[in-house]
């Protein structure tokens, strides 16, 4: 029964509550779910559960979660490695244990090629875009610690409200391993592995720190730790552990007090939560109506290719147009030109022009490299203006095919690589051994 009322205050617990009514965050909230997952498997790789010993599969069965995380949300991603590398860092210093360093690192190298053919990628191409912007005008780690102040009066009221929620989170956690008594010395807790509970203590308090002042320089220093933005996202950890420790809390005489204390807190929470959202009614049909009509939406700076500034882009600028500049005009004749559409796809876009002379053809698209572009079946190299990264195709006179494909390159191939690789050898250290008997 436990089990079930830990899951059920583990789907409504502060943090959760935020990320679906004030964030709607639910890339991050997938990842969440999976973070209970992550620390059993961690747990079992390390050799911490009570009564069992690591086997073969620990491993891979690890990765698979952890993969899954990575997959999920980008930031979750580095909160869980870092997580579970404290939680396997502990029992590895405190037990001398070499073999439980070996499995660890051999779970996460695993792990991080199971998710290879999106971290590749995702590491080498943030030289194309403006990625610095992903940590810019109050993304900062250092402008979202708990009950931080800035002049943007509307950052400083969410920032209140998360931290409100961390410190909620932080006192019943406190609160929950007090009264679990699986720190201390009764011999009836015998059965339960100390160091279990010792590591989630350490993980705790160390997703506690995370959220504080005090670990600035951790912020600067911990690689990618930067783009996690906001500290009190640590909350994703403290709620697993804080699960934990109330579910064993409820073990007690009385436990069902504990129970009760926590439906009768969330629900005003919720309740404050969902009032004070501050989506509008129309932005999603807004959205939708911009992906019909084919105009598209706003997207964010850190997305953007190198030089770029996606708000200095034309809105309702049609899909191909003759570009005009003063350079396209020497002979002082306007160039002729008609356009014909015939492919508009995500990732395929075919074109034909025929142009009283020489021009530059505008696509409503961005230079990014991964875009084949050829022209009458010869590659070309794309152009741009000078204050945008707009794609600029240039196009002799007379009739012109261009197409312009998003093609894979070298690094995507090689985290393709390493995944299939590290599938091969999740699926070998899965199989059951032949008994050598048979």
């Amino acid at each position: 029964m436990l089990p079930y009322l830990g899951a059920v205050f583990f789907g409504a617990n502060p943090y959760a509550l935020l990320v679906s009514y004030i964030r709607s965050d639910f890339a991050e909230q997938l990842a969440c779910a999976i973070f209970p997952l992550v620390l059993l498997t961690a747990l079992r790789l390390a050799g911490l559960l009570y009564g069992e010993t690591p086997k073969r599969s620990a491993a891979p069965l690890f990765a698979l979660p952890f993969a899954a995380v990575w997959l999920c949300n980008a930031p979750a991603g580095v909160i869980a490695s870092y997580s579970v590398a404290l939680l396997f860092a502990w029992p590895a210093f405190s037990q001398r244990s070499w073999r439980i360093a070996l499995r660890a690192a051999g779970g996460l190298a695993l792990g991080f090629g199971l998710a290879g053919f999106y971290l590749l990628p995702a590491a080498y191409e943030q030289r194309w875009v403006n990625i610095g912007q992903a940590v810019a005008g109050g993304l900062l780690p250092d402008q979202n610690f708990l009950f931080t102040r800035i002049a943007d009066a509307e950052h400083t009221w969410f920032n209140w409200i998360s931290s409100s929620c961390a410190i909620a989170l932080i006192l019943l956690t406190g609160l929950a391993a007090l009264s679990s008594r699986r720190l201390g010395k009764d011999q009836k807790l015998a059965q339960y592995s100390k160091s279990v509970w010792a590591s989630l203590l350490v993980l705790g308090s160390a997703a506690t720190l995370m959220m504080f002042p005090v670990t600035a320089p951790l912020w600067s220093l911990l690689p990618k730790m930067l783009f996690v933005q906001f500290p009190w996202r640590w909350m994703s950890v403290l709620a697993v552990v804080c699960v934990c420790f109330l579910a064993a809390a409820m073990e007690r005489r009385r436990g069902w007090l504990w129970l009760a204390s926590v439906v009768i807190l969330s629900f005003p929470l919720g309740y404050f939560l969902t009032q004070n959202t501050w989506w509008d009614p129309d932005e999603m049909p807004t959205q939708q109506a911009a992906i019909q009509s084919g105009t598209g939406y706003e997207g964010v700076d850190e997305y953007d290719p190198l030089g770029d500034d996606h708000l200095d882009l034309p809105k309702h600028a049609p899909l191909a147009e003759i570009f005009k500049a003063e350079s396209d005009n020497l002979a002082g004749r306007p160039v002729v030109a008609t356009i014909r559409i015939e492919t508009w796809e995500t990732n395929n876009h075919k074109l034909f022009v025929d142009s009283s002379a020489q021009a530059r053809v505008a696509l409503r698209l961005l230079n990014y490299p991964a875009w084949q572009v050829t022209v009458n079946g010869k590659t070309a190299t794309p152009e741009k203006p000078d204050d945008l990264d707009q794609m600029l195709v240039p196009v002799e006179a007379g009739k012109s095919e261009i197409e312009v494909r998003f093609v894979r390159t070298p690094d995507q191939t090689a985290g393709i690589a390493l995944s299939i690789l590290s599938l091969l050898v999740a699926a070998s250290l899965l199989a059951p051994r032949k008994s050598l008997n048979a």
